[in-house]
């Protein structure tokens, strides 16, 4: 804290001290009332007419003319209140210099319109609600770093209407989803976040201990296991909207803490699966935003019509020039590789994988419009019921948008003995240093040997589908408190100078 705002914060304590002697509770327990900001504006001309006292409350944003012009704001909205010396009594007149920008107060008084003719409440009477002993930034959106905007998120809000604008079309966002998968009959249920080991997904977990058991957990790196054991206890249509932490790096795209939505259906396919998930975001996105063609960063994306469906191998040819198949050789994949400049990590086993790799650097980013990949690779694919039709292939797809993931779903994988050789190869991978790769769970194969019915399901990232549906080019634009990396010593926020004595009087 600097030495300006040390002395901002003393007047501001030396306030908050005359109000107590004066008899007031600065921190109130409530206010009753009447309107929000937006409703009383919305119903002005009957409040004006019926000379109605309107009572609301907010924030104080900013001040003229030796408060008797004050802007106040809620969640609704904001409104010009007029202290008019004529209407107010004396001694709240005086009180008024113990207010200050961000403090919370009640304002009763009636609607009017000022001499410019802005509708205006005039006060009657009010109340400080909470007094701010923390000046207010005079700028914020427009001058402050990405990273205090993400670590003091509560300023954020409070003074960037659009960073509040997006949270809330994320909880919209949300709230369609539920409502769409509601109305098919979907059950919506909770899985444990406290795993005993971490299954379902590629990716290192974060790793807790719980001290009555004497025992590591693993805090949840998908939702998938759990909730296929519940198709299997005779559950048909089932979903989970819940955190998912994986202890990964961050990125624009990355957080270690995010929301994951996992959707299963008994009895569908694949193929079915792109049906629903094109429907349901059609739906959200046109609920969301009021339109099926949507702006993000400058490109127009068209959620209309049918969405473009290409296996992997078909939009490595369209989009590479040249073709891979199930035939193809660890050797001759790995030449492509080398050919189309796709780096390899060193631990690839099978062709399939090196194919992945060519696919995710040479062809992801070009998948602007909505698309479904299908058709990937065994070797990528540990939980998908084997093609039909294809083989070395598995029943599974992608949605890409604007060049990103957004929803990963299958027909799965119902064989146990198939399922079990295929975590063995897992479990195998993980011996060998693989932190992404997990062990055996055991306790999903013997859920899978009383007998899975065929399954479809999906994976859908809310975080990435709320930065497309609000313009946000960062998942930490759409999460309210993203994980920030801890401030060195000389940087953390350093307490106000006031001494023992001050506190006692306050």
């Amino acid at each position: 804290m600097s030495r300006e705002q040390n002395s901002l914060h003393s007047e501001r304590l030396r306030k908050l001290r005359q109000l107590k002697a004066e008899g007031l509770n600065p921190y109130a327990h409530q206010f009753l009332r009447t309107h929000m900001i937006c409703e009383a504006k919305d119903t002005a001309a009957q409040l004006e007419r019926g000379q109605q006292a309107v009572r609301i409350c907010g924030r104080i944003f900013g001040q003229r003319f030796s408060w008797k012009f004050v802007d106040l704001a809620d969640q609704s909205g904001n409104i010009q209140c007029i202290f008019d010396s004529s209407i107010l009594a004396v001694d709240a007149l005086k009180r008024l210099k113990l207010l200050d920008r961000g403090d919370i107060i009640g304002v009763v008084g009636k609607l009017g319109r000022s001499k410019s003719g802005e509708l205006s409440l005039y006060v009657t009477e009010y109340e400080i609600l909470s007094k701010s002993l923390q000046p207010l930034p005079d700028s914020w959106a427009e001058t402050v770093s990405p990273d205090r905007r993400y670590r003091q998120r509560y300023l954020d809000f409070m003074l960037d209407p659009s960073s509040k604008e997006t949270i809330k079309k994320r909880s919209q966002l949300v709230r369609e989803l539920r409502n769409f998968l509601d109305n098919k009959e979907f059950i919506e249920v909770e899985t444990p976040v406290l795993h005993s080991d971490a299954s379902g997904a590629e990716a290192r977990p974060f790793v807790t201990h719980h001290n009555a058991l004497g025992a590591d957990c693993y805090l949840r790196i998908a939702t998938e296991m759990h909730l296929k054991r519940m198709i299997i206890g005779g559950f048909e249509k089932v979903y989970e909207i819940g955190r998912i932490f994986r202890n990964e790096g961050l990125s624009t795209r990355h957080n270690p803490e995010f929301t994951m939505m996992e959707l299963y259906e008994a009895y569908g396919d694949y193929n079915q699966m792109m049906d629903l998930t094109e429907k349901l975001l059609k739906h959200v996105v046109l609920k969301v935003c009021g339109t099926l063609k949507v702006e993000y960063q400058g490109v127009e994306l068209d959620f209309s019509g049918d969405w473009k469906r290409i296996t992997m191998f078909d939009a490595i040819k369209e989009y590479c020039g040249v073709t891979v198949s199930s035939e193809t050789s660890f050797d001759e994949a790995a030449i492509l590789a080398a050919k189309l400049d796709v780096a390899l990590a060193g631990d690839e086993s099978f062709a399939g994988e090196i194919i992945y790799r060519i696919f995710a650097k040479r062809v992801e980013p070009l998948l602007v419009q909505p698309t479904f990949v299908t058709d990937y690779p065994e070797e990528v694919s540990w939980v998908q019921q084997k093609h039909r039709q294809k083989r070395g292939l598995c029943e599974r797809f992608e949605l890409f948008i604007i060049g990103m993931e957004y929803v990963n779903g299958c027909s799965e994988l119902n064989d146990p003995l198939e399922q079990r050789r295929r975590f063995e190869i897992q479990a195998d991978k993980h011996s060998a240093g693989d932190e992404e790769m997990r062990p055996v769970d055991v306790e999903f194969l013997q859920s899978m040997e009383y007998g899975m019915p065929p399954t479809m399901g999906i994976g859908l990232g809310i975080d990435r589908l709320a930065m497309l549906l609000t313009n946000s080019p960062c998942i930490r634009d759409v999460i309210a408190f993203p994980l920030m990396k801890k401030l060195p010593a000389e940087l953390e926020y350093i307490e106000p100078s006031y001494n023992w004595t001050e506190r006692e009087a306050i």
